[in-house]
């Protein structure tokens, strides 16, 4: 026999671990930023005090600007490291919670369809075209999610390459100053 309490106590239930889940990503992914801003806070730290002492030996003027280029570089560099392992926290977090999306929508879709197909076996004679219509629009929005679902993918992926191609030409951009 059909009981829609214990039906929707079920997605309930679902509910509830898809947000426990969503959460311990949630701190995970912080975790993770504010242990790289730290060591990055660390390396800015310890840079500043070398800098500082280089241009306290600094003897004369030639020599200020040669650290002066010294120091400009190697700030860029860390700025371009800083930036791509950033990027690569944001994009590992991003596949994260898209893996998570998918699932609790493949979840719910199950959840949903099973209850529909419950509901219609004990629904009243007449009703098969009210049944039909909710069955059409779960299909229509399971495939609108997948069109959805692809298109991001495709978006972050070419976000992914033109952050990558910035991230080598600031690289390359660095070290052809540093050559010349």
């Amino acid at each position: 026999m059909y009981n829609p309490t214990e039906q929707f106590a079920e997605i309930s239930k679902a509910n509830v671990a898809q947000a426990t889940k969503f959460a311990a990503l949630s701190f995970e992914n912080a975790e993770k930023l504010v242990k790289f801003n730290l060591g990055a806070a660390k390396v800015a730290l310890a840079q500043s005090v070398e800098s500082a002492q280089a241009v306290a030996a600094v003897k004369d003027v030639q020599d200020l600007m040669a650290l002066r280029t010294k120091l400009a570089e190697a700030q860029v560099q860390t700025a371009v490291g800083y930036s791509r392992h950033l990027y690569e926290l944001a994009t590992e977090a991003q596949a994260g919670y898209s893996a998570l999306a998918e699932e609790a929508f493949g979840s719910y879709t199950k959840g949903m369809a099973a209850w529909v197909d419950k509901a219609s076996k004990s629904a009243p004679a007449g009703s098969d075209v009210a049944v039909n219509a909710f069955k059409s629009t779960i299909a229509a929005t399971t495939a609108a999610f997948d069109q959805f679902q692809k298109a991001s993918k495709q978006v972050v992926s070419l976000a992914d390459a033109n952050v990558r191609a910035a991230a080598a030409t600031a690289s390359k951009a660095a070290k052809g100053r540093k050559a010349a």
